[in-house]
C-alpha cells in the first residue's frame, strides 16, 4: 500500500469508530493548537480573519471550523481525506452559514479552488508529502496569507523528529480498540523552515509546545509561517537529500556591524533576512573572510584589524556539522549597497528594538549570542565564547 493510502485507511477506520459512538465534539471556545493546550496562542495568530477565507486542512469532526465562524466571523472552508471524517463533519454542522466541508485530497482540492487568505491546520499535514501539500498551498494562498501549522515532533515515546524527509510508522491510539498504523512525515522544525522557504513561504517563528504533564514525553510544534508575494517555486539555499552525506563541516562567519541607525542585514533572494557573512576559503583567517564577504556583499571596507570575533556556534543541518563564527565590525567605510551577482542585497539598518520577522537561523544565532537580551526565536545551537577583549567603539567612515 502506498502511505496516502495506508492513512487514508487508518482515518477511516477511525472515522466509522466515532461514528459508533455518536461521539461529536464540543464546539470549543478557544482555538487550541494542541489537545492538551489551555493557554498560550490561540486563533489569533491567523491575523484579523473576519471576513476572510480561511482553509482547515484535515478538518476532522469539524469543530474548529465552526468556532472561527462563530466567534471571529470567518468564512471556512474544512477539506478532509477520510470520508467517514467529513461525515461527522456534515451531519454534526451542515446548517452553520459560513463553514464549507469538502470531502478530498488537499492538493488536489486546491488546483481547482480560489486562492484563501489563511490556511491552518492542527495536527494533520504531517500526514501529507511535503513536496505535495506545500507547492499546493503557496498556490491556494493569497500573497501574504498566513499559513499557521501545529506538528509532531515528539511522539509518546520520546522518539524525536527527523532531519530527512521520509515518512515513518505512528500509531493513532484508541481507547478500547489496537492503534491504527500510520505513516507521517515528523521532522525536525529547521528541516520544515528549509521546505516552506523553498515552497515560497517565510517562516515568522517556530514554539515547541510540550505537553504539561512531565512525564508524557510528547511536544508539539507550532509554525508560523506566510506565503510570500510574486515569488514562484525557489529551491532552498541548503539543498537537502535523504542520502547520507560524507562527513565534513561547513565552516563560516557572520558580522554584526551595528551604526547609530541599528544592525546591517541584507535580504536573501529566498526571503530571509541575513547578516554580512559567508563561507570560510582555504587558508584564509576568519578576520580576512569578514572583510572580504563584507567588501563582496556590501561594498563596505574594513580591515581584519577592526574585527572582532566573538565565538563559536556549532549545530547540526542533515548530519554536517556547521561551525559558524560570529564577528562585531568597529569600523568601516563607505554606505551598504546591493552588489552585482551576489544573492544578499538591499541593505538597510534596522534598529535593536525593532528587529524584523524572518531572520536567517545563523543570523539569528550569533545575534543572541552577541546579545542574549534580544527576543529572537531560532533552532539552539552549542555557542563557545572566545576570550573577551577590550570594549570598542563602533565607527562608521564616509567613503574616500
Amino acid at each position: 500500500m502506498t502511505v496516502e493510502d495506508i492513512n487514508t485507511r487508518a482515518w477511516k477506520i477511525y472515522g466509522q469508530r466515532q461514528l459508533a459512538r455518536a461521539y461529536t465534539p464540543p464546539v470549543p471556545d478557544r482555538m487550541s493548537w494542541t489537545s492538551w493546550q489551555s493557554d498560550g496562542p490561540g486563533a489569533e495568530i491567523l491575523g484579523d480573519i473576519t471576513g476572510r477565507r480561511v482553509l482547515d486542512i484535515g478538518s476532522g469532526a469539524g469543530h474548529i471550523a465552526v468556532h472561527l465562524v462563530r466567534a471571529h466571523g470567518a468564512h471556512v472552508t474544512g477539506i478532509e481525506l477520510s470520508p467517514t471524517q467529513h461525515e461527522r463533519a456534515v451531519t454534526a454542522h451542515a446548517s452553520v452559514r459560513g463553514v464549507d466541508f469538502a470531502q478530498g485530497d488537499v492538493a488536489e482540492y486546491l488546483a481547482g479552488a480560489e486562492p484563501f487568505d489563511a490556511a491552518y491546520a492542527i495536527g494533520t499535514l504531517g500526514f501529507i508529502d511535503p513536496h505535495r501539500s506545500l507547492p499546493a498551498l503557496r498556490d491556494g494562498l493569497r500573497p501574504g496569507a498566513p499559513l499557521v501549522l501545529s506538528l509532531l515532533h515528539t511522539d509518546l515515546h520520546g522518539r524525536g523528529p527527523s532531519v530527512e524527509v521520509a515518512p515513518r510508522e505512528q500509531l493513532i491510539l484508541l481507547r478500547d480498540d489496537p492503534p491504527l498504523p500510520t505513516r507521517m512525515w515528523v521532522l525536525a522544525p529547521q528541516v520544515w523552515e528549509d521546505l516552506l522557504t523553498g515552497y515560497g513561504f517565510r517562516v515568522e517563528a517556530i514554539d515547541l509546545l510540550p505537553h504539561p504533564d512531565e512525564s508524557t514525553a510528547v511536544v508539539q510544534q507550532l509554525i508560523r509561517a506566510r506565503r510570500l508575494p510574486g515569488r514562484p517555486k525557489r529551491i532552498s539555499s541548503r539543498p537537502r537529500t535523504t542520502k547520507a552525506p560524507t562527513p565534513h563541516a561547513a565552516v563560516g562567519v557572520g558580522a554584526i556591524l551595528l551604526g547609530e541607525r541599528g544592525i546591517l542585514l541584507g535580504r536573501h533572494r529566498h526571503g530571509t533576512l541575513e547578516l554580512p557573512g559567508g563561507a570560510v576559503e582555504a587558508g584564509e583567517s576568519l578576520e580576512a573572510a569578514v572583510t572580504r564577504e563584507l567588501a563582496e556583499e556590501t561594498g563596505l571596507v574594513a580591515r581584519p584589524t577592526d574585527v572582532r570575533l566573538l565565538g563559536t556556534l556549532v549545530d547540526h543541518v542533515d548530519g554536517v556539522l556547521r561551525v559558524t563564527v560570529g564577528a562585531l565590525v568597529h569600523a568601516w567605510r563607505g554606505e551598504p549597497a546591493t552588489q552585482p551577482d551576489e544573492s544578499v542585497g538591499d541593505w538597510a539598518w534596522h534598529p535593536l528594538d525593532h528587529l524584523p520577522d524572518g531572520l536567517f537561523v545563523c543570523s539569528a544565532q550569533i545575534l543572541t549570542a552577541w546579545r542574549p537580551d534580544l527576543p529572537i526565536d531560532h533552532s539552539p545551537a552549542h555557542f563557545t565564547r572566545f576570550a573577551p577583549g577590550p570594549p570598542v567603539t563602533t565607527t562608521a567612515e564616509a567613503p574616500a
